[in-house]
């Protein structure tokens, strides 16, 4: 039977905690770390330092977080509900860190700690402001699903992603993809009517998207968009050329649909690897014919050649520093003896797994069993074919 309390648990992974309501009917929030998207890790935990003691991350939906001072008053730490300082009106935010480590990411966004556009951290939230937060939170899914009939009903080229309301219940965030320029002017007269809401439209991409939405990629982790990346490099099909893969785009896209991030990650690698690997332009000259290049193993440093151009049938491997030195002897009008003298034909580097789960993988197993019970029966390998006690 399940816990009640277990039943009445909500899991916010958008904003990275748990909402249930207590036996007064209260509701309490409490941070979850494990759900944040963009998260850090806080490697200095229980370190101080003077310089930071004030400034603390405070995350709010999926991806959008920033970093604020605290001018309460009062003691913060990882894991308060705090009321921050907005463009119109107040937030509601999670402290998901605090110490030196807000300090190297104020470096990685470029921000100085006396900066003037410190946003403020106003008080801890109290029981009414998340009751507040709550119900604005409750709104979010039905005012996307009419937004997108709105703009729909407009004629607009865009889709609205994902809609963030302010903690307040005042303002909402609607995120956007378009191709092209959007002429907002009639569809935010018709949201403000529609929502009763100060409206503001930010325009992101495709790989931001994904990483709004989050899941899971093909290799079974967290999408990298939705994990760690902030910034997104620019990724093209040379990539996938320089590692030798597949130009399929249907393998080679992402959720996004946009080219997967991660042929960035090996690029430098297979390009450090390809310096040490000499370029074929012709084939190979043996006394016994000519070797053609069939296929190159680029992290092995290893090139495969054939007598056969039409076949895979029969590969002989080289190494790159030994096919190097054959292409010098040819130009200089020397022929070594021969490939198949040298190295033997190249066996395949994969077991195929076919008939592994076949049904009838142990039928053959089972005979043997049978026949091994029917030898003891008979006697087994005793001549004298008594296997029983003997008499005295």
């Amino acid at each position: 039977m399940m816990d009640n309390s277990i039943e009445n648990k909500k899991f916010d992974c958008s904003r990275g905690c748990t909402v249930e309501r207590n036996d007064q009917g209260e509701a309490e929030c409490n941070y979850r770390q494990g759900c944040c998207k963009l998260e850090v890790y806080d490697w200095l935990k229980g370190v101080g330092q003077e310089q930071y003691k004030d400034l603390f991350e405070v995350r709010f939906k999926n991806t959008r977080k920033g970093i604020y001072v605290n001018a309460s008053g009062q003691t913060v730490k990882t894991g308060d509900i705090v009321i921050v300082e907005a463009n119109t009106g107040h937030d509601v935010g999670i402290v998901t860190l605090e110490g030196p480590v807000v300090g190297h990411q104020m470096k990685t966004k470029r921000i100085a700690p006396d900066s003037p556009d410190i946003r403020k951290i106003y008080r801890k939230a109290k029981l009414f402001d998340i009751e507040k937060w709550q119900e604005a939170i409750g709104r979010e899914h039905e005012v996307m699903i009419r937004s997108r009939q709105i703009a729909a009903e407009l004629g607009l080229e865009m889709k609205i992603g994902d809609v963030e309301f302010q903690g307040d219940g005042t303002k909402a965030i609607f995120y956007y993809i378009a191709d092209g320029r959007v002429d907002f002017r009639q569809l935010i007269k018709v949201f403000a009517e529609e929502f009763r809401i100060r409206i503001e439209m930010k325009q992101i991409g495709a790989r931001q998207e994904a990483g709004l939405i989050g899941g899971l990629g093909v290799c079974g982790r967290e999408l990298c968009c939705s994990n760690y990346i902030s910034t997104f490099q620019s990724i093209t099909t040379s990539a996938a050329r320089i590692q030798d893969l597949s130009l399929n785009p249907q393998k080679l896209a992402g959720q996004c649909g946009k080219l997967k991030c991660c042929l960035n990650y090996e690029t430098a690698v297979y390009l450090d690897a390809q310096t040490r690997i000499p370029k074929v332009s012709q084939p190979l000259e043996f006394q016994d014919g000519q070797a053609f290049l069939m296929k190159t193993d680029i992290l092995k440093e290893v090139m495969y050649f054939s007598y056969d151009k039409g076949s895979l049938a029969n590969l002989y491997p080289l190494e790159a520093w030994e096919v190097r030195e054959i292409i010098m002897m040819n130009r200089n009008g020397q022929k070594p003896e021969s490939l198949q003298k040298d190295v033997a034909p190249a066996a395949p580097e994969f077991v195929s797994a076919v008939g592994d789960d076949s049904i009838t993988r142990f039928d053959e197993a089972r005979k043997k069993k049978k026949n091994n019970h029917r030898r003891k029966g008979r006697g087994g390998n005793n001549r004298g074919g008594d296997n029983g006690p003997r008499k005295a």
